[in-house]
């Protein structure tokens, strides 16, 4: 692999063995780039809340994603330890609030937390948030669930984390449940791919129009990243092949379209201004390729995730920060910033 690879890998890959696939601790350098970059956005970690100082809601259950996958990868507890406060923190209000994607966001924060530490109350957790989501289904514009409880968008992101969910539960649970949240993910994915959001382009529009019609709003890097998942785990639950093709199809598009000159993805904000919401969104494509490349290994994901976390480490600050340009030059640094490239280098070790 190394040799077809070649010089696009450069040093990052020349220092991973064949056997770091299987490795529970990732080799150098992958190593301290994922060390200084978790520890750089452990100083925004607020115990008091158990949340990510300088971000919303929602980004810090990113943020938290972000550090369990690292614990992971370097053999520490840092994430487990964060996700069992930010639990203890905040489960008087079970992670509800007025939006559904928020609610999604921390579901599979929670999954992870399960995976990584076999707790099941995270995954009770995850489970109720998902019944809270699915109260958000109705016929309007023939299914699919909005983005609030006000009703007054439907749009991709919120349906593409309840398709991620319900695949990720089924395969977690077992008899009636496992076959109810199977049925949800292929309710869902069937609404949603035939919405009209997947234009022409192959890329994912924002969401519908009141008349239900694609409304050709920004093609965000999160929204060709979050469905990568859920199909990667509906096709786990079907073996339906085409479920790998569509994905497949909007991975590339993605990489494609969604990339500066340099072959690094580029978030359609940053010619102007990215808010605090919308510099998350990189990482969490990235960290979706690494779950559809679990069932349909493909070289160039490979190749886009380690070109990215060179891309990323090359323009970090002096203090190891990590901003919203991963060609450069660093803009700023905050917890947002920050997890998001914590997902780049993360998926690259994983692809690696």
């Amino acid at each position: 692999m190394l040799a077809r690879l070649g010089a696009l890998i450069g040093a990052f890959l020349l220092a991973l063995p064949a056997a770091a696939q299987a490795a529970p601790v990732a080799p150098a350098p992958a190593v301290k780039w994922i060390t200084e970059a978790s520890a750089t956005l452990d100083h925004w970690y607020n115990p008091d809340d158990g949340r990510y100082n300088t971000t919303n809601w929602w980004n810090s259950a990113n943020a938290l994603r972000a550090q369990l996958v690292a614990s992971a990868l370097l053999g520490n507890d840092i994430g487990p330890e964060r996700a069992a406060n930010t639990y203890n923190q905040n489960i008087g209000s079970w992670f509800r609030n007025d939006y559904y994607d928020d609610e999604g966001w921390w579901g599979l924060t929670w999954v992870q937390a399960y995976d990584q530490t076999g707790e099941q109350k995270y995954l009770v957790l995850a489970e109720s948030l998902f019944t809270d989501m699915a109260h958000g289904w109705d016929l309007r514009c023939g299914g699919g669930i909005w983005w609030s409880k006000d009703r007054n968008y439907k749009n991709a992101i919120p349906n593409e984390l309840f398709l991620s969910l319900a695949a990720a539960l089924s395969l977690r649970t077992t008899g009636p449940a496992a076959a109810n949240y199977k049925q949800w993910a292929l309710l869902e994915w069937d609404w949603f791919s035939h919405t009209g959001m997947i234009n022409a382009q192959g890329l994912v529009n924002d969401g519908l129009t009141e008349d239900c019609e694609n409304n050709g709003r920004t093609t965000w890097t999160y929204n060709q990243g979050v469905v990568l998942g859920g199909l990667a785990d509906l096709y786990r639950l079907t073996g339906d092949r085409s479920l790998l093709t569509a994905a497949g199809s909007l991975a590339d598009a993605a990489m494609t379209k969604l990339s500066d000159a340099n072959g690094v993805l580029h978030e359609p904000c940053e010619a102007l201004h990215c808010d605090v919401d919308q510099t998350q969104f990189k990482g969490i494509f990235v960290r979706n390729l690494v779950a559809l490349n679990e069932v349909a290994p493909s070289s160039s994901y490979t190749a886009f995730a380690v070109r990215n976390a060179l891309a990323v480490w090359k323009s970090r600050s002096r203090g190891n920060q990590l901003g919203l340009f991963w060609s450069g030059p660093f803009d700023a640094a905050d917890a947002s910033r920050q997890s998001s490239a914590l997902d780049c280098l993360n998926a690259a070790m994983q692809l690696s």
